[in-house]
């Protein structure tokens, strides 16, 4: 076979193309639906691991969290075990973590889900009661006010740093928010600051945004056990977080057994999420393949319809000298060059809506979603088009000649 040959299939194939508009851009249509659903679950699941990824690395790769149960499992993934939050932490925990020497802040943090009022709105969210070194650790930056300080934390004092989401469901009326009040189940809290905005909440991640801050002595109504779901340590330098991470757990092990707690690096944490979203990819790839399969088969139909209808050229074909080899390659041709076009318009397609979302979410194209729509729309055109190329190449000459 030389590259005439190949070129003459190919005027061939688009002759006939162009002969039966309709049903090649119909044919071609379930092809391009199939390889658009699987390429672009591919790229909104890579979005949402990049979005929750940067969610996490937000916060600094020098952080540890002290949880209470044992929250990963042995292959590094979340833990099933019943043993999560068989504990509780108090200030004594958080006195001792502080006598490690590789730890720059300890953190304390309980939260709880409460209903905040404000003078004109009532809304529900998540309050974070902690100390002020919570500010420096993850980073946060003010748009107005200032944040409440170590003073504030050690005497109770009742003030309120609010994420810029939940300032503007409870003030949407107001630019000037410093000095506000707000009511947190019936406690009365004056808003000292507001924070910049993080982003988050919208696609499953944290919704940093959407809590409000205050002094961990200030919520006692709240927190009536002086508990801690969790303490975030942050290391002096990064490269003492291995370390930090044993001398911790030869603190916390004097007090607890070691399956009763769990401190997790944020690497950790990525690791067990994306352990997640590789499962969650291979089920959305499966549900696209679905259509993948439906476009097959309707590719295999319209191929032997086109059979039927060709069955005199086929049997003139064959008496001026084809081969049963020729017509094979002739109609698997076809098929497979309906399908490449399919795959090749549903890639442009995927690439252009990742674009389009690009600005509201991480959406991503990689190479394997490159060659899956490629090399699948391929492998379809020859599977699903084999079998009707292999009726056409056994027709017999004379009886197609005279077919009606």
């Amino acid at each position: 076979m030389n590259f005439s040959y190949f070129k003459s299939l190919l005027k061939s194939s688009l002759g006939d193309f162009k002969r039966n508009k309709i049903r090649t851009v119909l044919t071609s249509l379930g092809i391009l639906i199939g390889v658009m659903s699987v390429v672009l679950l591919i790229a909104l699941g890579l979005g949402l691991k990049n979005y929750i990824s940067g969610q996490f690395e937000s916060l600094g790769t020098n952080l540890l969290i002290v949880f209470p149960g044992k929250l990963l499992g042995s292959s590094g993934g979340f833990s099933s075990s019943s043993s999560i939050g068989t504990i509780q932490f108090d200030e004594r925990d958080v006195t001792n973590l502080k006598r490690a020497k590789l730890t720059e802040y300890v953190v304390p943090v309980f939260e709880k889900t409460v209903k905040v009022k404000s003078v004109t709105k009532d809304e529900y969210t998540n309050i974070y009661g902690t100390t002020a070194d919570m500010f420096p650790i993850r980073n946060y930056e003010l748009s107005e006010g200032s944040f409440f300080t170590d003073t504030d934390s050690q005497r109770g004092a009742r003030k309120a740093v609010i994420g810029s989401k939940i300032a503007e469901k409870l003030f949407p009326a107001n630019s000037q928010l410093v000095g506000k009040k707000v009511r947190i189940e019936n406690v009365q809290y004056s808003v000292v600051g507001v924070l910049k905005s993080k982003g988050g909440g919208g696609f499953g991640g944290p919704d940093f945004d959407s809590v409000i801050y205050v002094p961990y002595k200030s919520a006692i109504s709240l927190n009536p056990n002086k508990s801690f779901i969790s303490i975030y340590l942050k290391a002096k330098d990064e490269k003492d977080i291995s370390s930090l991470k044993e001398e911790a757990k030869a603190i916390l092990i004097k007090r607890y057994k070691e399956d009763d707690f769990s401190i997790i690096e944020q690497t950790e944490i990525l690791d067990a999420v994306n352990q997640i979203f590789s499962v969650l990819n291979l089920v959305l790839v499966a549900i696209g393949s679905i259509s993948l399969l439906v476009g097959g088969v309707g590719i295999m139909n319209i191929m032997y319809a086109s059979v039927t209808e060709r069955t005199k050229e086929i049997g003139i074909r064959r008496a001026i000298g084809a081969t049963k080899n020729d017509i094979l390659v002739q109609f698997l041709s076809e098929s497979v060059i309906l399908s490449l076009f399919g795959g090749t318009m549903a890639l442009i397609l995927s690439a252009l809506i990742v674009f389009l979302i690009r600005p509201i979410f991480p959406a991503s194209l990689n190479l394997v979603a490159v060659i899956l729509a490629i090399g699948i729309s391929g492998i379809i055109g020859v599977f699903f088009g084999v079998f009707p190329a292999k009726k056409a190449a056994n027709l017999s000459p004379i009886d197609a000649i005279r077919y009606e």
